[in-house]
């Protein structure tokens, strides 16, 4: 009976100390909300705390609720705190940073009223955030779903592409692009009918290059020459892209998308923005500083067409600027920058079967498949919105008339179309002194831009729950977008 007695209480003394040891560890370890331990620590006794970055206060703190891991990646009112692996785009890191060698810092000071964070605990978070800001498994946010829907803009300033979630609308990567230590300008974008890849040209670059959707992860280039490289056009089929030269002996290079190889088509008048017909045997070029386009057989360059844009000749150039068809393929739709217009074309007589006024500058154009809309961007649009500059013009191409101009921001210009989530993608420059100021500054000089969001049902733009238009900040001058489909 004593040996028994003796074994139950050292089973007993064993369990309870199991139990007050876990307790204990519990204690001195609080769940973080999936947050790694350190990170959870900071956020959770200097952010997330009562009239600061909890869900109970962060309507008064810019929106963003700090609360989990998962809240941190909702965002705020204005855009996303925390971008992986780039500490130097994450506003949180410039909030909370106090120190001048560890880059951009911005007031009010995080956290507000509060202790400084030491520079420890900043170099802490920034080193997390570098490496991609995962929860406390190791998980890097949108790293999953290879197949994920995005869709990307370029920054002019920065020589960075902004990777936006198609579900979420908010950005969830920076992209570096160029070659070169200097500010290249990324210009134009776009991406492969199948959804593999997108590609990217720089004015002030040499050459095309490729990344993969699936991650994000760069390819190869296409070296170019230094010229100044405006637009370009893929082939359905994934197998070419040309890419065009707006100088007065313009370049249109046919590009191999798998070797990379370079062909140079020269001799041509400010060629700028261009399309393939729904055969694809044609190039459509539209020729800037005139009143004309080309039609570019693809077996033979040399045996081109040229299209005057006009019954009567116009007291100034047209100024064709870009150009896109419909999605039967039977009109074409020119922007005519020295008219404020657009001009509907019949593409198998080339007959003039509209003018449309639409605003100043008339510049990018995509079109819905979903719904019987063309929307144009007029950037320099001063008419139509008083005291605001810019806007974006809807034309319904079935009847060739006029709708509206929706005003989405300041200096609208790259524009794309998501007719799955019947959504209408618009980047706003924001590049002009007379702009709304941005909500911070960034890491490159310059002005930050926006982009902001049209209902195709109801040809409205997106609000906040405030009412107010719903426009995500970018870095410098966002300038094209291309979408994943």
């Amino acid at each position: 009976m004593k040996l028994t007695f003796n074994y139950n209480l050292s089973f007993l003394a064993i369990a309870l100390l199991l139990f007050f040891s876990s307790c204990m560890n519990e204690k001195a370890i609080p769940d973080y909300n999936a947050y790694p331990d350190d990170i959870g620590k900071i956020v959770f006794t200097k952010c997330a705390v009562s009239g600061c970055h909890n869900e109970a206060s962060k309507d008064a703190a810019g929106g963003l609720s700090l609360e989990s891991w998962d809240k941190l990646f909702e965002g705020g009112r204005n855009s996303v705190s925390v971008i992986p692996y780039r500490s130097d785009y994450s506003t949180l890191m410039y909030y909370i940073n106090t120190y001048a060698d560890l880059g951009v810092a911005l007031t009010p000071t995080m956290p507000y009223n509060r202790d400084k964070l030491t520079r420890e605990e900043v170099l802490l978070v920034r080193d997390w955030i570098n490496n991609g800001a995962p929860n406390k498994d190791g998980f890097v946010k949108f790293s999953d779903k290879p197949n994920r829907k995005k869709f990307y803009v370029t920054n002019q300033g920065c020589d960075v592409v902004t990777v936006f979630d198609q579900e979420t609308l908010l950005p969830m990567r920076y992209v570096n692009v160029g070659n070169s230590a200097g500010v290249e300008s990324p210009h134009n974008i776009k991406v492969s009918a199948d959804g593999q890849y997108w590609y990217v040209i720089s004015t002030g670059g040499n050459s095309l290059q490729k990344f993969r959707t699936s991650d994000d992860s760069y390819v190869g280039e296409a070296l170019l020459g230094l010229k100044n490289w405006n637009t370009m056009t893929l082939t359905p089929d994934g197998q070419k892209a040309f890419v065009i030269d707006w100088s007065f002996n313009g370049d249109i290079a046919e590009v191999n998308l798998n070797t990379l190889s370079v062909i140079h088509n020269l001799g041509f008048n400010n060629p700028h923005g261009s399309a393939l017909n729904n055969t694809s045997d044609t190039l459509y070029v539209t020729l800037q500083n005139s009143s004309e386009i080309l039609k570019l057989p693809l077996v033979d360059f040399s045996a081109y067409e040229v299209v005057n844009l006009y019954s009567t000749p116009p007291p100034v150039s047209l100024l064709p600027h870009e150009l896109v068809f419909s999605p039967d393929g039977t009109k074409y739709f020119v922007t005519c920058q020295g008219t404020t217009e657009v001009r509907i074309f019949n593409t198998s007589t080339n007959q003039l079967l509209a003018t449309i006024p639409v605003g100043g500058l008339p510049s990018e154009m995509v079109v819905s498949s979903s719904s019987n809309y063309l929307f144009v961007t007029c950037p320099e649009d001063t008419v139509n919105f008083s005291g605001k500059r810019g806007s974006v013009a809807v034309i319904d191409y079935t009847t060739n008339s006029f709708v509206k101009n929706i005003y989405t921001g300041h200096q609208p210009h790259g524009i794309g179309m998501d007719d799955a989530k019947r959504m209408v993608y618009v980047a706003n420059r924001n590049a002009s002194s007379d702009g709304p100021a941005p909500h911070h500054l960034g890491t490159c000089s310059g002005r930050n831009g926006n982009v902001s969001f049209i209902d195709l049902n109801t040809l409205e733009t997106v609000k906040t729950e405030t009412g107010s238009i719903k426009k995500i900040e970018v870095s410098v001058d966002p300038y094209a977008i291309g979408v994943r489909y």
